[in-house]
């Protein structure tokens, strides 16, 4: 049995919506704190199973019988406690395998957002240690990030940040679901660390010159200084955690914390993933 975590989420409905193609239903599980947002699994007749990363004992019940185990990482402050609560749970219930998604990027001791995406490697470093055989799936940036990044208004101002030249190698969720429920299925990935990202990068300029002919009007990029940029956010009205973020992630990309490279996602997939121009175009549709 698989039991997917995360499920009520957008990558977690990417990785089910690919499992319900290749599997029966009695195959595989999800896993939900908010049992009213599962309901259109529970009418697609999936199995539904109900627990709290914050509370331990409602995971053990919940992990009965399964061997396999996704951990879609969470987005709370308290992270790693709640990632090592389902690690924990996992082993006394029997778990044989974890898989874990997690972060890609170069280094994570001069990321800009050290202070949150550390978690990741913290989880990563706790699940090796449990004696639980393991898959650590670190996932690209998504290119669904790419509108909420540059703003809903760039055909207007361009793209406005401080992402110099830097270069990401985006993927669409979809595309990162499909990788993940492959790799779920598949029975030859223990202990093994895969780095998902996009056969390509680009550049917030190649981003720019696309959406000048997806659009067929200009769209310029306008590359901020680091200050200029956070003072931007303050007055656009983000609160203090997204300009932290969304700071420090464009930052990130300056300094090219994620241009990994890898054919992790190209061999999960059996093919390359979509283009910028195909990715933006569903993205601007």
């Amino acid at each position: 049995m698989i039991l997917v975590t995360g499920a009520t989420g957008q990558l977690g409905r990417s990785v089910v919506q690919q499992l319900k193609q290749q599997l029966q239903n009695n195959e595989f599980a999800v896993l939900a704190r908010n049992l009213e947002k599962a309901k259109p699994y529970v009418n697609e007749h999936i199995e539904v199973r109900e627990g709290d990363f914050n509370q331990p004992e409602s995971l053990v019940k919940a992990f009965q019988d399964v061997d396999k185990l996704l951990l879609i990482s969470t987005m709370e402050m308290n992270r790693f406690e709640q990632h090592k609560n389902v690690i924990d749970a996992a082993r006394e219930a029997g778990v044989q395998h974890v898989y874990y998604t997690g972060l890609s990027i170069q280094n994570i001791e001069n990321s800009a957002v050290k202070d949150l995406m550390i978690s990741h490697f913290q989880t990563e470093d706790y699940l090796k240690a449990s004696g639980l055989k393991y898959t650590l799936l670190r996932n690209t940036m998504y290119a669904e990030a790419i509108p909420q990044i540059i703003g809903e208004r760039v055909i207007d101002t361009g793209i406005q940040l401080s992402g110099g030249a830097g270069k990401v190698p985006y993927v669409l969720r979809a595309e990162l679901g499909e990788a993940i429920a492959n790799a779920l299925i598949q029975n030859d990935h223990e202990n093994k660390v895969y780095e998902l990202v996009g056969s390509q990068t680009y550049s917030y300029q190649n981003i720019a010159d696309e959406l000048s002919q997806l659009k067929t009007i200009p769209v310029e990029y306008h590359d901020l200084t680091e200050e200029a940029y956070q003072q931007f956010l303050k007055r656009i009205g983000l609160p203090e955690f997204l300009i932290y973020l969304t700071h420090g992630t464009v930052v990130d990309i300056k300094h090219r914390q994620y241009e990994v490279q890898s054919q992790d996602l190209e061999q999960l997939l059996g093919r390359p993933s979509q283009s910028l121009k195909s990715m933006l175009a569903s993205l601007y549709a």
